[in-house]
């Protein structure tokens, strides 16, 4: 494991996010949906591909507070413009799990 500086932890920028819209990626080359989310009025209303189909559907995604990296360059999937990486885990099957919040904070509130 590399060590980094707190100075590096810093540079990312992670937002607190709501999740308002779902749909689905067919032309993803694996199961994924596309995210309407929601990251407050600092940031506004952002898109994410997450891979998430084998452990969510799209209506218990929505309202889900999540966590997204949102100064990363936007990330071209499939045609799609992935403007913020959201975070999750993998499983013991490889699957994501999303870092989700256990109580409701303002949207866009920034992790440190």
């Amino acid at each position: 494991m590399e060590t980094i500086n707190y100075s590096d932890f810093e540079k990312l920028d992670i937002r607190v996010g709501k999740i308002i819209e779902v749909l689905d990626f067919p032309e993803a080359r694996k199961p994924a949906y596309k995210l309407k989310i929601d990251l407050g009025k600092e940031i506004g209303i952002k898109w994410s591909s997450a891979q998430l189909v084998q452990n969510y559907s799209k209506k218990e995604l929505i309202g889900k507070q999540v966590l997204c990296v949102v100064n990363f360059p936007e990330k071209n999937i499939c045609l799609f413009k992935s403007q913020v990486l959201t975070l999750g885990i993998p499983n013991e099957q490889g699957n994501c799990v999303l870092i989700t919040i256990d109580q409701e904070v303002p949207l866009g509130g920034k992790l440190y």
